[in-house]
């Protein structure tokens, strides 16, 4: 008996590999983790296009009771499915972790995820520093904007990626992230994040729905970024010119 932990890719239920589907189509159980990011189409497409019924897996059930998942893993197939690549979040990682102690027969199938989606900004890839992500809940968070100050001060650029609350389906947007931004900036004056500060807006990656939309922070603040998933890339403030022209497409 096996876990095959699956990445689905950032659009919809089309963007699963053939290897993938596979794998699904022989699985007793499948699990659908539904709080680090989410698809453009509904579980019930999901399960249309697998033929067998796709059970919500919340941070509850992954990170405090994965048992369920194990348990059934060491007595039958069980897809464990991500949206975008498996590993890019931690908590999988976790769970993986508890595979292996269990000796559960694990498989893995990576895909796209957002943290090589962003290429087509015109940003290269290797010039970004480390990732930060900003919650709904940040009144007194600061990380992010440290973040971004020591990529700046490295020349390299920040993605913030933004929170998601699928209970309410609610997303943290691009134009809230950028007000966060400036309100730590305005008690901090340090001079990191400023209204004329290059931004760069993402939504919907990887779909052909994909919003990008690059500007000055003020500028973006009066754009609309829709309701897919969102994130946020400051640039280092040294663009080569091949960067500089990508993102004049995006104006």
């Amino acid at each position: 008996m096996s876990l095959y932990f699956i990445g689905l890719g950032l659009g919809n239920e089309n963007d699963i590999s053939v290897k993938g589907l596979e794998l699904v189509k022989k699985s007793d159980v499948v699990y659908l983790e539904n709080y680090t990011s989410q698809l453009n189409c509904s579980k019930k497409e999901l399960e249309k296009l697998y033929g067998k019924e796709v059970i919500l897996a919340d941070r509850k059930k992954v990170e405090i009771d994965s048992d369920e998942i194990l348990d059934n893993a060491q007595i039958k197939n069980v897809a464990f499915l991500v949206v975008g690549d498996v590993f890019s979040a931690t908590t999988h990682l976790d769970l993986y972790l508890r595979a292996k102690e269990k000796e559960i027969k694990i498989e893995i199938v990576n895909n796209a995820s957002v943290l090589t989606a962003i290429g087509i900004t015109g940003l290269q890839l290797y010039k970004f520093g480390k990732t930060s992500s900003i919650p709904f809940e940040n009144e007194n968070v600061q990380v992010p904007y440290d973040v971004l100050k020591s990529n700046l001060k490295n020349n390299l650029h920040t993605l913030f990626l933004l929170d998601l609350n699928p209970v309410e389906n609610k997303i943290l947007s691009v134009n809230d992230a950028i007000r966060y931004l400036q309100k730590v900036e305005l008690k901090r004056g340090e001079g990191v994040f400023k209204d004329g500060t290059l931004c760069v807006g993402c939504s919907n990656l990887g779909s052909q729905d994909r919003i990008i939309k690059s500007g000055k922070a003020h500028e973006l603040l009066k754009q609309d970024f829709g309701k897919g998933m969102q994130c946020l890339i400051v640039p280092s403030q040294k663009l080569h010119f091949m960067e500089e022209e990508a993102l004049r497409l995006w104006r």
